[in-house]
């Protein structure tokens, strides 16, 4: 596997024109991300993941977590890098500031995320998932739990996990059946004892960190059916002491690790809660509220799974970038010297590096808007908020599938070395394939934006959203076609269409607002660096852009018929008809 350079002045150029740092930093709130600040992280963070986390990143892959008698073991050297983690302060970049936090943007906390995923995915699955952990707390738990969990959440000495999947519980969060019985009386008197089994709980159980704070969905006696009646409860690892520190082993233990098709550093264990019937827990939030609470972490989490996508890709395009230029077969069609050469000259071979390089950026400037627009909520602004949250199914589904698109198209370079396992191309094929999953299908993200998001200030937003494109975009006909293509259906899906024939035609439609907003932000990314703007990139960014913009735009507009042609087709055929 190649090495990895982080790719700062890209993020950079998104932070600033995407995002709009500098605006944030403005406010009271953000007032410490100035550009040196901001610049300082962006390439900080970067040399760290390139030095740190990347050379993990093979290793990881081949031998992967281990459970042996009860404890998850790491190959060498994770222990040692997620210390020197810890150590310079990247889990605390947009925590509270009265939890030890540095108070700075999301949009930095995202780039912190982006750096270190691309340079080991697996990895940094660990951080991604405190960072939910510590949402949740901060915006539901009580002070006594704040007090006691968050300054060691936040510094990244103790990690957070998510519980809700069970074996019958999958999407339908609904149907869990783990159990949560009210204590009335001794040493936990107030507390719960949490009983049931998750399933696929990414980084459950390790050594890395000194305590584990899982955040788990379960049941109250008596409580409703369905996800009315679901409570969240925070379960430690070790008790945690009155003083703060860590008192005895909780009763949870990893059953297994799933063996799965990539992401092999990161553990995915199989939990089990009160073997003993001695696990004990804390109510997060009002009873039967879980879900509300939980959901608290997951919309910034579908963000990061969004930047999944870019960090894949971001890593694969690297490893095919350097195989292009070693590469050496064949002359270049039409030339008079007939000496091989290496395959970048060939244009196929180019085709494709530009169509990676191209879906890259462009998702990263898709990323770093939704952030921007993230952080201008958090400052009270409720139009960028609820911009947002329309934004978030698209780079999360969007994100995660072009994440796999150009990792194929990586391995498509290597020829029929990207498909054997030494050149190391195959990992980011494998490893991009559970981030469509995570956090809710891609299918959950779509069927999210033709029902509700669809539906915010009666249609007002998302119509809002496309003409803001149609109208920047006044000297590029294909991107403001796009975009009143996608304004109508939007139009018909809320009227003439029936919820099955939105559902249908979900999908696609999804993916055309993502590209439509993509390409508005690549252009205006275009645009600033002909205005002088990152003079590194002047000769590259509007070679891409323009790319973009000719050619992954009219792919998206093409996709008007799937978007609405409805179910009727879809259900032509019974099911035992569809099945065999």
């Amino acid at each position: 596997m190649t090495p990895f350079t982080a790719p700062t002045q890209d993020q950079l150029l998104a932070i600033k024109v995407n995002a709009g740092i500098a605006e944030l930093g403005q406010s009271e709130k953000f007032a410490a991300a100035e550009p040196d600040m901001v610049e300082a992280i962006v390439e900080g963070v970067g040399v760290f993941a390139a030095g740190e986390f990347a050379p993990l990143n093979r290793i990881g892959d081949l031998e992967g977590a281990q459970l042996e008698n009860g404890v998850v073991r790491l190959p060498a050297g994770f222990e040692a890098a997620y210390e020197q983690y810890v150590a310079q302060g990247w889990n605390s970049i947009a925590s509270p500031t009265e939890f030890g936090g540095q108070g700075l943007p999301f949009t930095l906390a995202c780039n912190v995320l982006e750096n270190l995923g691309a340079a080991n995915m697996a990895f940094t699955l660990l951080p991604m998932l405190s960072v939910g952990a510590i949402e949740a707390i901060e915006h539901h738990g009580s002070d006594a739990q704040k007090a006691a969990y968050m300054p060691k959440l936040v510094s990244g000495e103790w990690s957070g996990t998510m519980n809700l999947t069970e074996p019958q519980a999958g999407s339908d969060v609904g149907a869990l059946r783990a159990t949560a019985e009210p204590i009335e009386a001794g040493e936990h008197a107030g507390k719960y004892r949490i009983h049931g089994q998750k399933i696929y709980i990414t980084w459950g159980e390790h050594e890395l960190a000194g305590n584990i704070i899982h955040l788990v969905l379960a049941r109250l006696p008596g409580a409703p059916e369905g996800s009315r009646g679901i409570s969240l409860f925070l379960v430690p690892k070790y008790h945690v002491n009155a003083d703060g520190s860590l008192g005895s082993r909780n009763d949870l233990r990893c059953v297994s690790l799933e063996h799965k098709l990539g992401i092999n550093a990161s553990p995915t264990c199989v939990m089990s809660y009160g073997d003993k019937g001695e696990c004990i827990g804390e109510l997060v939030g009002a009873e039967n509220r879980g879900l509300a609470a939980m959901f608290t972490m997951m919309n910034n989490a579908r963000i990061n799974v969004g930047s999944q996508g870019v960090q894949i890709a971001e890593r694969a395009l690297q490893q095919a970038l350097y195989y292009a230029n070693d590469r050496v077969q064949s002359a270049r069609a039409g030339a008079a010297d007939r000496d091989p050469v290496a395959i970048v000259e060939h244009p196929d071979v180019r085709r494709m590096i530009v169509r990676m390089k191209s879906l890259t950026e462009a998702m990263r400037a898709l990323l770093y808007y939704t952030s921007g627009q993230v952080d201008r909520g958090t400052l009270g602004d409720d139009d960028a908020a609820m911009r947002g949250d329309i934004l978030v199914p698209m780079i999360k589904a969007w994100g995660t599938d072009t994440g796999i698109d150009v990792a194929s198209i990586g391995i498509q370079i290597h020829g029929g070395m990207g498909f054997v396992e030494e050149t190391g191309a195959a990992q980011h094929y494998r490893d991009a394939r559970i981030a469509p999953i995570y956090e809710g299908t891609n299918g959950i993200q779509a069927a999210d934006l033709v029902t509700r998001k669809l539906g915010l200030e009666n249609g007002a937003a998302y119509a809002v959203l496309m003409a803001d494109i149609v109208k920047d975009a006044h000297d590029e006909p294909a991107l403001a076609n796009l975009a009143s293509e996608c304004a109508a259906i939007a139009e018909w899906m809320r009227g003439a269409a029936s919820l099955d024939d939105r559902l249908a035609g979900s999908v696609p439609f999804c993916t055309m607002s993502a590209v439509a907003v993509a390409g508005w932000q690549m252009l205006r990314q275009k645009r600033a660096v002909e205005s002088g703007s990152a003079p590194a990139l002047a000769a590259i960014k509007p070679v891409t852009a323009r790319y973009f913009l000719d050619h992954i735009v009219p792919e998206a507009t093409g996709l008007k018929a799937a978007a609405t042609d409805g179910a009727a087709l879809l259900y032509a055929l019974s099911a035992e008809q569809l099945t065999g």
